[in-house]
């Protein structure tokens, strides 16, 4: 069975990442890398950096998959604004699900989400577009997340949380039960 094609739009460290968990899933064929125009022609992990930002209506006539691979810390300003970009040219912006990851199959997820080795996801969860569920985070039942939101790694989300539209929930970082979370979450914090 032939693999769908799939574009990366990101070239930086949480393209790496994706890439190991696109390898792992082997559903998709990488057909290269977009970043920016300087960068055309280095390579990534042993992928191409083909285009840029300006040539994505041209690629969308090879490829109608993309994924967006740049990461969130401070902002996801960029992610959203290329999530939408792909979206307005008419991209599919599928799920990646690492094959190392439990996600409960009461659990319901957005698309251009990606869900990173290791993280649990339990029952009756919804994670919506665009998201990051990074490395080993545990995200507990009942808990909703909006959205274009990043949970980092080892974070724990406790059950009947509202993550609210575009958080940052920092590595290691603890909600209690039942609490609305929203903005910028420092790594190691407990949320109450």
């Amino acid at each position: 069975m032939s693999k769908e094609k799939i574009l990366l739009v990101g070239g930086g460290g949480h393209c790496h990442s994706v890439i190991d968990v696109i390898e792992l899933e082997n559903k998709y064929d990488i057909i290269g890398i977009v970043d920016k125009k300087e960068l055309i022609g280095s390579d990534i992990l042993g992928y191409k950096v083909i285009a840029s930002d300006n040539d994505l209506e041209t690629l969308f006539k090879k490829c109608t998959n993309a994924v967006v691979t740049v990461g969130q810390i401070k902002s996801n300003t960029i992610r959203v604004k290329l999530f939408e970009k792909l979206k307005k040219i008419g991209f599919s912006l599928p799920i990646i699900k690492s094959p190392l990851a439990y996600i409960s199959k009461y659990t319901s997820l957005g698309e251009g989400t990606i869900i990173m080795h290791h993280s649990l996801i339990n029952s009756n969860v919804s994670i919506g577009k665009n998201c990051i569920i990074n490395t080993k985070a545990l995200i507990e039942h009942d808990v909703i997340v909006k959205d274009n939101c990043h949970i980092s790694t080892a974070a724990v989300v406790n059950g009947g949380v509202v993550v609210n539209e575009g958080t940052f929930f920092g590595s290691n970082a603890v909600s209690k039960e039942a609490v609305e979370v929203q903005g910028f979450i420092k790594a190691g914090s407990l949320v109450k």
